[in-house]
């Protein structure tokens, strides 16, 4: 189900929990909302419909996939960028890592290890922002 975009501050900056395989339909929830959204967006955290759960999606070009309690293990290439939110207004500056490996669980909550780069990368490090309550 497409879910409103919440631009909240304050329900934004709190931290996220653990998902949970009770969680499976937030994944699906998240994933309607990006498709809904795609042409201005490209990577959503559950907080931003209003979920305080460690759950992501992202887009890989015509690909969305979600992450489930992802943790970055590795960075390399630290660099300066600026992003923009679906849940906040302009845009505002950051660091982010041009390569990252994570290991998170799949939409089935099996165990995964991934590495990811340039775009993907910074996608993925700017929805882990969000379950530390972390505004760009």
């Amino acid at each position: 189900m497409v879910k409103e975009i919440v631009k909240d501050r304050f329900f934004l900056q709190q931290k996220s929990e653990p998902a949970t395989e009770a969680d499976r339909q937030v994944v699906e929830d998240l994933l309607d909302t990006l498709r809904a959204n795609r042409d201005r967006c490209v990577g959503m955290a559950a907080n931003m419909i209003g979920v305080k759960k460690r759950i992501i999606v992202v887009a890989m070009g015509p690909f969305l996939f979600p992450m489930i309690n992802p943790v970055i293990t590795a960075k390399t290439g630290a660099y300066q960028t600026e992003e923009s939110c679906l849940s906040l207004d302009g845009a505002r500056p950051c660091t982010r890592y041009k390569e990252i490996e994570v290991d998170y669980l799949d939409g089935d909550f099996r165990p995964k290890h991934g590495k990811y780069k340039d775009f993907t990368a910074q996608i993925i490090q700017h929805e882990i922002d969000h379950f530390d309550g972390v505004l760009i």
